[in-house]
């Protein structure tokens, strides 16, 4: 029987088990190279390489954000589409807790804490998204319909330009 030649993560079990069609891919992981060393490597265009970013509440409360990779959050303007007075990225420790992924890994995908998630919504628009695998340094490209289907991704629009 041959074996898949890619890490099995949670993020995977995930999409098995919700029948997801997905392709796999690796790239060589370094700190702070995010979307844009994945792009560079996959030969992609920055923008169908989506981050995962885990965020707060001021009430404390976790959620998701899918972003492209070459555009960053206002998060003025989530805190003002969710309803509350702010929103923050957690530190490290906290998006490992809640997701069960390391920075640099995270994927929206079997996370440990069910959270809600909220997808920009010009990513609905693309034909296929490459987005982290729950390993750093490792990508599924799939449907970006499955971001609705599986995760009842909430739409939004709150990009802002990266620096």
């Amino acid at each position: 029987m041959n074996r898949p030649r890619y890490p099995i993560t949670q993020a995977i079990r995930f999409l098995r088990a919700m029948q997801v069609d997905f392709e796999t891919f690796s790239y060589s992981y370094t700190d702070r190279g995010g979307a844009r060393q994945a792009a560079l490597e996959l030969r992609i265009p920055e923008y169908r390489v989506v981050k995962t970013l885990v965020m707060e509440t001021d009430a404390l409360s976790p959620l998701l954000v899918l972003m492209h990779g070459d555009r960053a959050v206002s998060t003025r303007k989530l805190a003002r589409v969710i309803g509350t007075k702010k929103v923050l990225p957690v530190q490290a420790e906290k998006a490992l807790n809640c997701t069960g992924y390391q920075v640099g890994g995270i994927s929206p995908f079997g996370t440990r804490q069910n959270m809600p998630v909220y997808v920009q919504a010009t990513i609905l628009e693309l034909k296929t998204i490459y987005i982290n695998g729950g390993k750093r340094g490792f990508m599924v490209a799939v449907d970006p319909d499955v971001l609705l289907k599986t995760l009842s991704a909430i739409p939004v629009s709150v990009a802002a330009f990266s620096q």
